[in-house]
């Protein structure tokens, strides 16, 4: 039996407006009281994960940043961390804006960016309707280079890169790669996100990468919380739809892929279960630990 189920959030546990279903939250309710761990593993910074974790009952541990952070949520407390240097995240920064291209960068606790776009005007929009106590924290700041220096206490814990030119993209990419003790995520597909504003729906499709420190990745996380549990490799499951998701994937005792993942991604995976729209969590946990015999 599956003792923890990793799950990806954007793309797989999310549908394309951000939301939980019911239905997901009630299958993932009955593995929890089936005594099965059950951490969302997500790219997102802590406060977001948290406040998703706690949405669906499954408020033990959560992996945020791609495998930076591990939360020990009952503890409050953080149990284990790989962070990128200060020093580090000012050379992404000015390589970006010697590059003009769009970037923003995640703390533990929020966002810092130049404007709305991309990714932080998903999750801008994502936070209408919700309590402040609830809302991913966006800070727009003109000069982030300067606002970086300046502080002291932040920890951060990775960069991301957008662009709509895929070749202004792909050179880009290739000069961060150039960067020592980093690790670029080498994405080949477009991400995609819808933003409801009244009764319109629009889509944003936009080429995205993300930088963290070299070797953080969800599988190392995992990784720590199987020897803090006793828990082996055959005994977790893992479920997502992208690149950062690869390493769980590849490693879990059973890799799911969702149906809306790229082709590439699919083939790191052992099954493919149903799209982020159609409740493809719900089904993968119901067929391989609700059901199982």
């Amino acid at each position: 039996m599956y003792k923890l189920v990793a799950i990806d959030l954007d793309g797989t546990l999310l549908n394309s407006y951000g939301q939980i279903t019911e239905k997901s939250k009630n299958v993932i309710q009955k593995a929890v009281q089936k005594g099965v761990n059950v951490v969302l593993t997500s790219g997102r910074n802590a406060m977001s994960v948290q406040n998703l974790a706690t949405e669906i009952g499954a408020d033990h541990y959560i992996i945020c940043g791609n495998g930076a952070m591990v939360y020990d949520l009952q503890k409050k407390q953080m149990i284990y961390h790989q962070f990128l240097e200060k020093r580090k995240i000012l050379q992404l920064v000015r390589i970006c804006e010697e590059n003009s291209i769009y970037y923003s960068v995640y703390t533990e606790n929020g966002i810092i960016a130049k404007s709305l776009n991309y990714n932080v005007l998903y999750y801008h929009q994502e936070n209408s309707g919700k309590p402040d106590s609830k809302k991913t924290n966006i800070n727009i700041v003109q000069n982030i280079d300067a606002y970086i220096r300046e502080r002291q206490e932040e920890d951060y814990i990775k960069m991301t890169i957008c662009d709509d030119n895929q070749i202004i993209f792909n050179r880009m990419i290739q000069n961060l790669k150039k960067v020592r003790d980093v690790d670029v995520l080498d994405v080949a597909h477009m991400s995609r996100k819808l933003i409801k504003l009244g009764t319109e729906v629009y889509e944003m499709e936009y080429f995205y990468t993300e930088i963290s420190g070299q070797n953080v990745d969800k599988w190392n996380a995992i990784a720590h919380l199987m020897d803090l549990l006793s828990i082996s490799a055959d005994e977790v499951m893992a479920i997502g739809d992208n690149v950062n998701d690869k390493t769980m994937l590849q490693n879990a005792g059973l890799g799911v892929a969702m149906e809306n993942s790229a082709p590439y991604i699919k083939e790191f995976a052992d099954v493919v279960t149903l799209d982020n729209h159609s409740d493809g969590v719900a089904k993968a946990i119901e067929d391989y630990i609700l059901n199982a015999e």
